[in-house]
């Protein structure tokens, strides 16, 4: 029987190395976009486009993606999505035209990276109670650290190597680290008594709603009704859509991924064409401020999330709702600025506030959501998310080439934030105590 305590440790640690290279992945298209649109005579409409081809696709294959790990087992639905994206990845870096970036790009790799988040965060959530935040905190930097590896290395690579190494070379790591998750990686099994937790190979019980992080220390664990059926592919989305709290969170995660899908699709190319930095210093300076920053906030946001949340279940919301306002301030002053180093400051800003979102996203919707159909209701807000998310490149794309720059579409992703922060708090002050009381409290 394996050490419990210990073990959900390196299922963080494994899981946190899949999720870099999930970002990763994304990421090294994002860098050498340039690279792509010049050497195969595309516009930034129609690159803008294959991003959102991507994020559609994704969008539309994350509810299989939450059915898949709410019935079988997470740990293969998780080893086999990193495989497969992992192998689209290197036969991305064959493609000679846009049909191909969008079969292998978007269609292939998007629909292999869709199985990934639900289980992901699902399996992450069941071997982590009363860590929940923390242990979701810490695998959240894996994010920047992807983002930031991917937009030096891919860069660098492109820059010496060409653009479609970067794309073989990716995939090849992410190729190696699925197979080291199906030697290590286990389901989680329900202790079967007090203090007794191990991990199978088999499909993984439940975990009893009633012990979920921040829960009242005495709160009756609520039980699995005899004869209760599995969850069906919408019973997510019926979860979310019912309650005010997830409903909310899902529209503020989708007002969150645009404005981010849109920064990270685009800026990389906005230092190259407006600043002459090449593939390599771009892709560094693009993320590197921004996510050295938010590393640090996340994992101050965790924290603060842990020791307040479980007294004050509530705080949590008011700590993404307040990320989002801070972070709008930043996105504003981004605008027309042609001074290289205030430009990295607004960066820096952003990504420092913005993890005060990202570090409770699933620790609110798994507050409020029964434990049964976590990654159901993670892939009803991941699939909102990224369907009005992947309107973002394309859309930036077409005002990049009417108005000539990127800098002016900065304050109106300001004003996105802004309002939804203050819709953030007002839904966390009149009905997340509600909701939680419904799932925690018979």
């Amino acid at each position: 029987m394996r050490n419990h305590k210990l073990y959900k440790w390196e299922v963080l640690a494994l899981l946190w190395m899949a999720f870099l290279l999930n970002q990763a992945d994304r990421q090294v298209f994002n860098t050498v976009l340039p690279a792509i649109r010049d050497s195969l005579g595309l516009t930034d409409t129609s690159v803008g486009l294959i991003a959102t081809v991507f994020n559609l696709f994704y969008a539309i294959m994350v509810p299989l993606g939450g059915w898949a790990g709410d019935r079988f087992s997470r740990k293969w639905v998780t080893t086999i999505s990193i495989l497969f994206w992992s192998v689209a990845t290197m036969f991305t870096g064959l493609a000679n035209g846009v049909v191909m970036l969008v079969l292998m790009r978007s269609i292939a790799t998007g629909g292999g990276e869709a199985f990934f988040g639900p289980a992901n965060y699902s399996l992450l959530g069941q071997y982590h109670t009363d860590t929940r935040a923390r242990a979701m905190s810490i695998h959240q930097t894996a994010y920047y650290v992807g983002v930031i590896l991917a937009g030096w290395l891919a860069g660098k690579i492109a820059d010496s190597l060409g653009w479609q190494y970067s794309f073989i070379l990716f995939g090849a790591a992410g190729i190696v680290w699925g197979i080291i998750m199906i030697l290590r990686l286990k389901d989680f099994e329900e202790p079967t008594q007090a203090g007794d937790c191990g991990a199978g190979d088999g499909l993984r019980g439940a975990f009893p709603e009633g012990s979920l992080s921040g829960s009242p220390k005495h709160a009756p664990a609520r039980t699995k009704p005899a004869g209760e059926s599995k969850p069906g592919i919408l019973d997510g989305f019926k979860t979310v859509f019912t309650t005010p709290t997830a409903l909310m969170l899902t529209l503020g995660f989708s007002a969150f991924i645009f404005v981010i899908t849109g920064y990270m699709t685009w800026v990389p190319a906005y230092l190259q064409e407006e600043f002459g930095q090449n593939q390599e210093m771009a892709g560094l300076h693009s993320m590197l401020w921004t996510y050295v920053a938010a590393f640090v906030g996340v994992l101050l946001a965790g924290t603060l999330s842990d020791k307040i949340g479980a007294r004050d279940h509530k705080l949590r919301m008011y700590i993404q709702g307040a990320g989002l306002l801070l972070g709008a301030v930043f996105l504003f002053l981004m605008g027309g600025n042609r001074v290289l180093w205030i430009l990295y400051a607004c960066f820096a800003g952003w990504g420092f506030f913005r993890a005060f979102f990202d570090a409770n996203i699933y620790t609110v919707l798994y507050d409020v959501t029964p434990a049964r159909l976590h990654a159901s209701c993670s892939s009803a807000m991941i699939t909102t998310g990224f369907a009005v998310g992947a309107l973002a490149p394309v859309i930036l794309g077409a005002m990049k080439e009417s108005m000539g720059s990127l800098s002016a579409t900065f304050p109106l992703l300001g004003v996105i934030w802004a309002v939804t922060g203050v819709a953030l708090l007002i839904i966390g002050r009149l009905c997340y105590q509600k909701d939680y009381d419904k799932i925690h409290i018979q």
